[in-house]
Order: structure tokens, then C-alpha cells, then sequence
């Protein structure tokens, strides 16, 4: 039922095609992004921590808000060059945030070793001063804010994506591989990595499985971060709420489904999880507080600054904050 020539990372196929595609996937899908939007977010704590999260700047400098910790989730650059990432690395080290964290991206080509023989000779060599902005790369680290009542936050971050390019494109990995089994640390706080998760704030038309990765949504269940700031598609730019409950399970198992035309109708099993969807996202909307009973919520970020609907045509998108 999927051609890639109707769909791809820059072009949204139609809601008509869509529907054709899978109704009930469709109208799940639909269902859970309205009853989402309706919940009230979740009360920040008194004195709350303020994180800007950028992702995919490619060479630019955009306007950026104020805030206690600047978070970058990758795609600094456009070539990977050495001198384009000093020059990134040089206007966030001038931007007034106490703490900074970045990690790279796929487009951040010297970063990796494995990919940066394919950059020109001359690029191939040579250091960075990273002028106290925290790199990450499979790595984490303790934020203290003693101006937040001695608040600590603990970060990880990683720039690995499946593959989806060249070998000019840096932390590739086979897309029917697990990469992220046990690498987040139990008591991170705040997830940084530059692949989105499968379904959320991803591209599911532009590949028959979307871009984002499915080892990674299982990781998200397994640590459940409050907070997790990734890029890479840039048509996803924006936030959600997860409350992972069992509507939550019912829209991830429908999303991770292959698009099944109109005989999906006459599954049992589609109709249970569409039904699952709206009782408890009606639930979350007419509880008090909204969010308030769950164990707990992960705010999802796709920090995308960039959006390339046509590879020429390029804007700036709104920088998120994020308050913890």
C-alpha cells in the first residue's frame, strides 16, 4: 500500500491518502493527537529549571530565548567540516545559558571517525575548543543548579540514527538493529539524542516504518526521562505529552502496524486499541489535573529550528522551552 514516491521526508502525503492507506490507523492516530492536545500539561515544579532546546541549526544562528540550560540534540552543521563546527560551537559558547549540552548528528561529519575520511583532506585533521559547552556522545553527565535550591538533573546523550544516507552521514546504524538495549542510564532525567523515537514527532509516511527509531521507543519505555530532546526530522518540530499508560501501549501498538488498507476494519484487535485510545485519553482530559495521575511524564521535544519542505526553501521554526 506505501510508495515511496508518494511520501517522503519532505513531503506530508495527504490526509485522503492517508485514510486509504489504513482508516483505522488513521483515525487512532487522529483520535490520540486531539485528546492529547486537550490534556493541561503538567504543573512545573516551583522555581522551575528553564531549558531551550534547539536541534538541527545547519550553519545557522537563530534567535534564542533565555533559560538555564541550552540543549542542542545534533545536526550543528550541513557538512560536517571542521571549521563549520567551531563556528557553531563558537555562537552557543556567546549565548548566555549557564549550562550548555550539545551532541552531534548524522549531517556532523568529522565528529565520527568512521565518517570522516569522507571529508576533503584538508578537513580530516585538527582540533575543537569546545569552550565549555558539554559534548556528549554516548555519554552522560550531572547538572547542578544552585540557584534551583541545589537541584541536580542527570543528562545523556547520543547522536546515533539509523541509517538514512551516505557514508559521508556520521553514527549511522542498520535500521533493523536495536542500538539503544540498555545504553540509557536507569536515572537519566533528560534524554538527548538526535534520532526521534518511532512514532512521536517523527515522519511515519516517509519510510514504510517511519524515520524514527523503534529500539529507541522501547527504551523510552524502559527509562521514561522527563524530559527527551531529539531533531533530525524537521517537519516534526514541536512537543507532545506521554503519560505511559495503557492508552499509551494501544497508540503505539496501532502506529508500529503496517498500513493495512481497508481490510483492517474487520480486525478485532484494531477496533479494541482505537476504543482503549479514547477512554483514556477522555480519561486524562476529565481527570483534575489532568496529568496528575500518572507514575509519570516524559515531554517529548523535537527541537528542529530548520524545516526544508522543499531541500530549498528554508525556515525557521519557534525554539521550544521547556520548564522542570
Amino acid at each position: 500500500m506505501f510508495s515511496s514516491t508518494k511520501a517522503g521526508f519532505f513531503r506530508e502525503p495527504t490526509q485522503f491518502e492517508q485514510f486509504q492507506w489504513s482508516p483505522l490507523k488513521y483515525v487512532t492516530r487522529a483520535l490520540y493527537h486531539i485528546l492529547s492536545t486537550l490534556r493541561t500539561p503538567p504543573k512545573p515544579v516551583d522555581d522551575a529549571i528553564r531549558i531551550v532546546c534547539i536541534s538541527d541549526t545547519h550553519n545557522s544562528t537563530p534567535p534564542i530565548p533565555d533559560g538555564d540550560v541550552l540543549i542542542h540534540a545534533g545536526d550543528l552543521t550541513e557538512n560536517g567540516t571542521l571549521s563549520e563546527l567551531q563556528a557553531q560551537i563558537d555562537w552557543l559558547s556567546s549565548l548566555p545559558h549557564t549550562h550548555k549540552v550539545a551532541i552531534a548528528g548524522n549531517h556532523d561529519t568529522y565528529l565520527d571517525p568512521l565518517s570522516r575520511p569522507t571529508l576533503a583532506v584538508e578537513d580530516r585533521t585538527g582540533s575543537l575548543d569546545w569552550k565549555g559547552i558539554n559534548y556528549l556522545q554516548s555519554t552522560s553527565l550531572t547538572l547542578t543548579f544552585p540557584s534551583h535550591g541545589n537541584r541536580a538533573l542527570n543528562v545523556y546523550g547520543a547522536p546515533h540514527v539509523p541509517l538514512c544516507g551516505g557514508s559521508s552521514f556520521a553514527f549511522q546504524y542498520p535500521r533493523h538493529l536495536d542500538h539503544w538495549t540498555e545504553t540509557i542510564p536507569s536515572d537519566t532525567n533528560i534524554l538527548v539524542t538526535h534520532s526521534p523515537p518511532r512514532n512521536y514527532r517523527d515522519n511515519p509516511h516517509a519510510l514504510p516504518s517511519g524515520v524514527g527509531c523503534a529500539g529507541l521507543l522501547r527504551a523510552l519505555w524502559r527509562v521514561k526521562p522527563r524530559l527527551h530532546v531529539f531533531g533530525h526530522v524537521h517537519a516534526g518540530a514541536g512537543r507532545n505529552y506521554v503519560g505511559w499508560d495503557a492508552g499509551q501501549v494501544a497508540y503505539d501498538r496501532v502506529a508500529m502496524k503496517k498500513h493495512g488498507g481497508f481490510r483492517e476494519v474487520l480486525s478485532l484487535e484494531a477496533w479494541r486499541d482505537l476504543v482503549c485510545v479514547a477512554i483514556f485519553g477522555l480519561k486524562g482530559i476529565l481527570t483534575t489535573g489532568a496529568w496528575a495521575g500518572e507514575r509519570k511524564v516524559t515531554v517529548l521535544v523535537n527541537a528542529a529550528t530548520y524545516y526544508d519542505g522543499t531541500n530549498l526553501d528554508h525556515s525557521e521554526k519557534e525554539v521550544q522551552v521547556v520548564l522542570l
